[in-house]
């Protein structure tokens, strides 16, 4: 039998990575999508590879732009002919004070966060339409729900965008596909967050129940949770992963 395929946007790095080697660990071949630094994305391949049996395929495409994405899509169905599962991570964050922040800025990262989404989740589930199956996890945020900041306002726009786009792909796809969402609070050790000072983290971990911030791989095991047969009647819903954040 062959193996199952997911594709994973923004997977060279922080929840991303992590997420790769889930699906690694449980004998997927991998598309890995990315979008700049072809370093990472080069060294997370030759990882996996070298600890699991299987194939990474490295998809360099901007996520926001069509024709990168059905050349994308193309490819990973010219190599693998079928994908399984969809996992929407790709997102940037442009953190300014709301009086600097410009709509320059404002457009690119929901270009990134949403449109992205929408445009890979459109021509993959087409796919998986075709083929009669399948499953899209979108990682969207706190941020999106109750747990806004200003300095991120764009960002947090995205993301409650991303939980309603949610609602409304497991409408069209249904009843093939299952499309959920995993919303994340503070998560330590990746790309996004690892400027914060240590003041700031030890202030935000005071907010969480359980007193600190999440580790990349306890996001990526929900999100692997979401794949799987156990979780086949889950549908159309945001699974929260924080810690017990309040604000």
């Amino acid at each position: 039998m062959d193996k199952k395929v997911v594709l994973i946007t923004g997977g060279s790095k922080g929840i991303g990575a992590a997420t790769v080697e889930t699906f690694a660990q449980h004998n997927y071949n991998i598309i890995l999508n990315y979008a700049h630094d072809d370093e990472s994305a080069k060294k997370v391949k030759e990882e996996m590879e070298a600890k699991y049996s299987i194939s990474v395929l490295l998809a360099k495409a901007d996520v926001s732009n069509k024709e990168d994405v059905e050349r994308m899509v193309q490819t990973a169905i010219g190599t693998f002919e079928h994908i399984d599962v969809l996992v929407n991570n790709a997102g940037i964050a442009i953190d300014q004070t709301f009086e600097d922040k410009t709509d320059v800025e404002f457009k690119q990262v929901l270009n990134v966060n949403l449109i992205g989404t929408f445009l890979v989740s459109k021509e993959v589930g087409k796919r998986m339409q075709e083929q009669g199956y399948g499953k899209i996890i979108n990682v969207t945020s706190t941020n999106g729900i109750d747990t806004p900041y200003p300095e991120s306002i764009d960002y947090d726009a995205s993301k409650a965008g991303l939980i309603s786009l949610t609602a409304n792909l497991a409408t069209v796809f249904a009843p093939t596909i299952q499309v959920n969402a995993v919303a994340p609070g503070w998560v330590a050790n990746t790309e996004m967050n690892k400027e914060l000072d240590e003041e700031f983290i030890k202030q935000e971990s005071k907010n969480i129940l359980l007193g600190r911030f999440a580790e990349p791989k306890e996001i990526a095991s929900v999100i692997y949770f979401l794949s799987t047969e156990e979780a086949n009647y889950i549908n159309n819903t945001v699974i929260r992963i924080d810690g017990g954040l309040h604000i």
